[in-house]
């Protein structure tokens, strides 16, 4: 056998020891969700790993586009999550076509995932900072030097990595910004990979599936003692894993028996966006496109005085604002405000659904 072969399927078979951790559920149904999310995982590491590596030459991907159909580290079903792999020795061009989806943030980064589960954060761009012409285009230089003109991006000299949020409200009648990137100064010139080249890149894929399945996984054992409660557990915990500074999250875990009902109530602030996500235990969003584990502020219907009810339960319980755990029994959650003039922290109860039924 091709001995680069060989070790990355030795090191991939050793990155699946994680199905086997003591937090995790071993429930058919959690144990074949872990098979597929390490699936996942690779299939995207391999192509940002493997395909698209070269900073000279980036290109955008997307983890839930139709063809990766990955979810990672609590996914919100409204964005559309984009990447590429950069240098802060380069200098980048990134152009497009603003569309009129609401919330587009551009962010540097130095990715370290693969080594210790967090996502520095290096230069924050927002789409209404971006001067569009009369045909919808854009353009802005992404550098760790600031360009005479136009919009900038800044790089640190160790950023790897840029990163694309679109946030929807409304799908069917918003469309997602198009987007291109290119190195304005690359150096050298193109060379096929060796053996070698390829047996690191590989190797890199599989540290980046077990980094970021150990980094979601440490969130779970996090979270699993306070079932099915809302807490801040403070928002440097979530940007340093890469989240938007824009955004003030609430994770946590939920754990319900048939017969019970996840009551939430919030008051709602002033914001551009809100939603609630209902998720499994490796803190993948559950199927948003064939059931209702989900809401924002588009869908949610909100009560008399303003305030917001949701119901997490395995069937309807004619209150509230419905989110489906599609057979599932526990997982995770996760609550988003952006660009809120205020941050309530929800309240919530476990009732039993019959209780909800007669309210």
């Amino acid at each position: 056998m091709n001995a680069v072969w060989e070790k990355f399927c030795a090191d991939l078979l050793d990155a699946g020891n994680i199905l086997q951790d003591e937090i995790v559920p071993q429930d058919p149904l959690t144990q074949a969700e872990g098979i597929r999310y390490l699936s996942r995982l690779l299939r995207y590491a391999t192509i940002n790993c493997v395909e698209y590596t070269d900073p000279r030459w980036p290109s955008f991907t997307s983890a839930p586009n139709p063809n990766m159909r990955t979810k990672i580290g609590a996914d919100n079903p409204d964005n559309v999550y984009m990447r590429a792999n950069i240098s802060g020795k380069y200098s980048y061009r990134i152009t497009g076509t603003r569309g009129n989806i609401p919330l587009l943030t551009f962010g540097s980064r130095v990715n370290r995932y693969h080594i210790d589960g967090t996502m520095l954060q290096t230069g924050d761009l927002h789409g209404h900072d971006l001067p569009v012409d009369e045909h919808g285009r854009f353009s802005f230089t992404a550098s760790v030097d600031k360009p005479a003109e136009g919009a900038w991006l800044p790089l640190a000299p160790d950023s790897n990595l840029i990163s694309v949020r679109q946030t929807y409200q409304d799908r069917v009648n918003e469309s997602a910004a198009d987007l291109s990137i290119e190195c304005l100064d690359p150096d050298g010139e193109f060379t096929p990979p060796t053996p070698e080249e390829t047996g690191r890149r590989l190797a890199a894929a599989v540290a980046n599936v077990r980094g970021t399945a150990n980094t979601f996984l440490e969130w779970s054992r996090k979270f699993q003692p306070r079932a099915n409660e809302i807490v801040d557990w403070g928002q440097d915990f979530f940007q340093s894993a890469g989240g938007d500074p824009t955004i003030f999250y609430l994770h946590g875990y939920w754990k319900l028996a048939q017969d019970e009902a996840w009551v939430i109530e919030t008051e709602v602030p002033d914001c551009e966006y809100f939603n609630f996500v209902l998720q499994n235990f490796w803190v993948e969003s559950l199927d948003y496109h064939r059931t209702n584990i989900y809401i924002n502020n588009h869908t949610a219907e909100l009560n008399a005085d303003g305030t917001l009810t949701i119901v997490v339960a395995s069937q309807d319980p004619g209150h509230g604002n419905w989110i489906d755990t599609d057979g599932h029994r526990e997982g995770t959650f996760a609550m988003r405000w952006i660009k809120a003039d205020s941050h309530p922290i929800p309240t919530s109860k476990v009732v039993k659904v019959v209780k909800v039924l007669d309210e």
